[in-house]
């Protein structure tokens, strides 16, 4: 079996229970390797727009990668039962499970508010304006219309679910300050509750979540596997998306 060259193996079978070397080493070369292509698309691609989208297609990927099978990934227009709808959105982390996209044409999806779990922006760099972007985006998603229904079940009937607060984050190659992910960053992220973002990743200087009600950054080469298994462990708390209250779209349609 041939092994891949940019994850290593232990060195023998009965490796000793706790080394953990080896799987920080693999981690670590995940992340340099999605630098590495989004350096060639710097490098090789004139053109900014084009440059973007194939920056933002590596992080669709990688997110796709990781996330389990009931989160699907794209890049996406969310509306709700109200007729709004948001600018396009880079990266939807949605529930295709229980709620189907609509109107989709090729890669053009308008997502239903409902089925959204969280919601990203890929830019050039980590940067006061970039984030006052990201947070601008992540207020318009948030203050749309979600309706939520009661489920039958064998045994009764569950409530209607409250739906949850949507995550909001920004992902790009780097951050724009001497410090990185240091005080600069921290005295230039929103505080407003619609608006503030809940991550953030740089893969030249790590990551940032406040998940757990404080500011978290990480620094360290693996910054990356952190980011998406703490992602990861955020969306598992949130359970499942609310049920749909189609009736509510079906409103749009009788004038």
């Amino acid at each position: 079996m041939t092994q891949n060259p940019t994850i290593p193996a232990p060195t023998a079978l009965g490796a000793a229970a706790g080394d953990t070397a080896w799987l920080r080493e693999a981690f670590a070369n995940v992340q340099a390797a999605l630098r590495s292509q989004m350096t060639l698309a710097t490098q090789s691609i004139s053109h900014a727009g084009t440059m973007g989208s194939v920056n933002e297609e590596h992080w669709l990927d990688l997110l796709r990668s990781y996330l389990p099978n009931r989160y699907e990934v794209a890049t996406g227009i969310i509306i709700d039962s109200n007729g709004n709808r948001s600018d396009q959105i880079d990266v939807v982390v949605f529930d295709r499970h229980f709620t189907p996209t609509l109107l989709d044409q090729k890669n053009h999806r308008y997502i239903p508010a409902e089925a959204v779990y969280a919601i990203f922006e890929c830019k050039p760099e980590v940067s006061k304006s970039y984030l006052e972007y990201a947070q601008n985006k992540a207020a318009s998603v948030r203050s749309m219309t979600r309706t939520s229904v009661s489920i039958s079940h064998a045994g009764g009937t569950f409530q209607p679910k409250q739906p949850f607060r949507i995550l909001a984050g920004l992902l790009a190659p780097r951050a724009g300050w001497a410090d990185g992910l240091g005080g600069s960053f921290i005295r230039n992220l929103g505080s407003d509750e619609i608006s503030a973002l809940d991550c953030v990743c740089a893969l030249d200087h790590g990551c940032y979540d406040k998940y757990d009600g404080s500011p978290l950054v990480m620094s360290d080469p693996g910054a990356m596997m952190f980011f998406l298994f703490r992602l990861l462990a955020r969306l598992q708390g949130l359970g499942s998306v609310p049920a749909i209250d189609w009736s509510a779209y079906s409103r749009i349609i009788r004038v």
